[in-house]
């Protein structure tokens, strides 16, 4: 077992049964060089770097104080003195020189954990909830947490595993490994913590100015025409837009990255009348191969593809182009550093010389059909099992060091999975394939706060959701009004979703595309509201702006819990349905349908405004708010001014 500084105020320690520790850093960046202070007496050993020490027993049990009190952090349980088996730590071998690990700490009451990704339980303190440790559509794994007793823990370890954050133990489960690893940092405050993660794992580059406004995109733009009509429209009604998608099934085949010309004739012309307009496109890249794509047989004959155990390709089942029906779909291997320089050199080619700039990693997990089974997966770097958890940062690092390659500076990845330090690819994450109903959108404020908290400051939803969402209905009329409402206080501010009522005559893929998506597609009292939204967000673009400069600097999330700025108002601890919008914005979104007035909790410390009536109000209490169909509850912080309202 090997204990060592690892940036400020931080801890690294792995352990192994193997004859040796393995190099690998996996999420950590490499740290600067500390000389801790180490003591080693009789019965116990410490180690200390910065606010954070380690004491280590006789019979190997750790245990985490703070430097300043020796106030308790964390610590492993003691020996079993019947068994004399240490609880804390177990390998069981699997294979070789794979172990199934677990590594067990004692829980404590009271104790709250946040962050480890995005998820859809719909909690934000996940204290008694198991998670898993896999890559799903929605589902995105980060084994990054933030506990309340005032630590960070990152579990430093890409297999497919668990964590149990139980009532009378934590545990967490790799399922195939060669050696325990994990990171612990502390500080004065959340804020402390942050930065010490980001440091650690990966600062986010800074936002380019044009991705803080309004992205349009929905299922899907069939072909260059339909797209340019709809960006151009935007523009004759005046209505802000900086970015617009041409979504998946553009393509010819998948594994061949390029578009599709009978529908896309001349996609370098589509971009520059796009650039005049100040309109940024997007494209959609999936990591998937059709075996009748013009690469297939070079992947496939330079190993380029992920494999499985008996040596055959790894297939999923999916529908592309031709032929007509599921085919099977291979997945280019992006732990292969060769299989990251290929599929950036095709989209150098087919796409970045026309242009186009913003890369939608999608289907990223990845999780198409059979490729789910961990285990019976070979990567170029081992098992499925071993590493299945860190595809999507891998396939991010191949496009962010593609656009470096190129001199490009503003990059942004919106990717509907992650890992720990994607951000440092300039990765966003938007929480996928959701249902389009107002229970959804309440599990998607819980997530979006955890994400942040897990390091990820760049994140958005669907607007609207979506699967689901027809248009032509008064529930979804007025969901979609609420989720703007939401989503022009998220990180990144997007409109997507499968929209219904669908088209009748639907033979291939190539006929789905979903109802309008556009924010006149909703009927007249929507698009009344939701056009003051887009100007709002215009209004705050300078304040996004700022928070996406702290974001960047110190790994503080733009989209936060209320106790993340007020750790000493306990009233805040229980709030999982309002979040602060950088330092000034209190956001009390309504996620209920019809409901129109809700319960409102402003925190002690400092006063607040009503954004609309200008009323102050005294910190630390409970309120009761009305909230109109066009209005959501807002608060400034005392002293604070914002052009929220269209005549401040």
């Amino acid at each position: 077992m090997l204990i060592e500084p690892w940036g400020k105020d931080s801890l690294r320690v792995r352990s192994t049964k193997s004859p040796k520790l393995m190099d690998s850093q996996w999420a950590l960046l490499s740290p600067v060089d500390i000389e801790p202070a180490i003591e080693i007496g009789e019965r116990s050993a410490i180690i200390q770097n910065g606010k954070i020490k380690a004491e280590i027993s006789a019979y190997g049990r750790i245990c985490f104080l703070k430097s300043v009190d020796n106030t308790v952090l964390l610590e492993e349980p003691g020996i079993n003195y019947v068994t004399g088996r240490h609880l804390a730590r177990y390998h069981k071998p699997v294979s070789s020189d794979l172990f199934m690990l677990e590594q067990t700490f004692s829980a404590c009451e009271g104790e709250r954990f946040y962050g480890l990704g995005q998820h859809q339980h719909g909690f934000l303190d996940q204290k008694g909830c198991v998670i898993d440790l896999s890559q799903r559509n929605t589902e995105v794994s980060i084994p990054f947490l933030i506990s309340s007793r005032g630590y960070g823990f990152l579990w430093n370890n890409p297999a497919i595993g668990r964590v149990e954050l139980g009532m009378n133990r934590t545990m967490w489960v790799a399922r195939a490994s060669r050696q325990i690893d994990y990171f612990i940092t502390t500080g004065d405050s959340f804020f402390d913590i942050m930065e010490r993660y980001a440091d650690a794992t990966g600062h986010a580059p800074m936002l380019p100015e044009w991705a803080s406004g309004f992205w349009q995109s929905k299922l899907r733009y069939k072909a260059q025409e339909e797209l340019m009509s709809v960006a151009r429209e935007y523009k004759r009604l005046g209505l802000p837009i900086s970015v617009i998608v041409a979504d998946f099934f553009h393509w010819t085949l998948q594994g061949e990255w390029r578009f599709d010309p009978a529908c896309w004739p001349d996609p370098a012309a589509m971009v520059r009348e796009l650039e005049e307009l100040n309109i940024k496109l997007m494209v959609s890249i999936w990591p998937t191969v059709n075996q009748n794509s013009a690469n297939f047989r070079e992947m496939r004959d330079r190993g380029l593809l992920v494999r499985t155990e008996s040596g055959t390709l790894a297939a999923g089942s999916f529908f592309d182009n031709r032929p007509e029906g599921p085919v099977h779909l291979h997945l280019y291997d992006p732990t292969n550093p060769e299989a990251r320089k290929f599929i950036w050199e095709q989209v150098r080619e087919n796409y970045y010389r026309s242009g186009i700039r913003i890369w939608w990693l999608d289907a990223c997990e990845p999780e198409l059909g059979d490729v789910v089974d961990h285990d019976n997966l070979r990567y170029h770097t081992g098992n499925g099992l071993e590493v299945g958890c860190i595809y999507p940062l891998v396939n991010q690092q191949a496009f962010y060091e593609g656009m470096k390659s190129e001199g490009e500076d503003e990059i942004v990845l919106l990717s509907r999975s992650a890992w720990a330090g994607s951000q440092g690819y300039g990765a966003a994450v938007w929480s996928g394939d959701i249902a389009s109903t107002f229970e959804v959108l309440r599990a998607q404020v819980k997530a979006g706060l955890n994400i942040g908290l897990s390091g990820i400051p760049w994140w958005t939803t669907d607007i609207g959701g979506f699967f689901g969402g027809d248009i032509t209905s008064p529930y979804f009329r007025e969901l979609i009004i609420r989720w703007f409402q939401y989503g022009v206080f998220c990180p990144l501010f997007r409109l997507h979703g499968s929209r219904e009522p669908r088209a009748s005559g639907i033979k291939s893929i190539a006929d789905l595309t979903g109802a309008a998506n556009e924010v006149w597609a909703f009927g007249d009292e929507a698009y009344e509201t939701i056009r003051e939204i887009l100007l709002l967000r215009e209004r705050l673009r300078p304040y996004v702006m700022e928070q996406m400069r702290l974001a960047h600097e110190k790994g503080i999330p733009p989209m936060r819990p209320l106790f993340f700025d007020f750790p000493q108002d306990k009233g805040c601890l229980s709030i999982d349905d309002q979040f602060l919008f950088g330092p000034d914005i209190l956001v009390a979104p309504v996620m209920q349908y019809e409901v129109r007035k809700r319960d409102i909790y402003l925190p002690a410390g400092t006063d607040w405004t009503d954004v609309w009536t200008d009323e102050k109000i005294k910190g630390g209490q409970w309120i009761e708010e009305e909230a109109p169909l066009d209005k959501i509850p807002l608060y400034l912080r005392e002293g604070k001014r914002l052009p929220i309202r269209s005549n401040h």
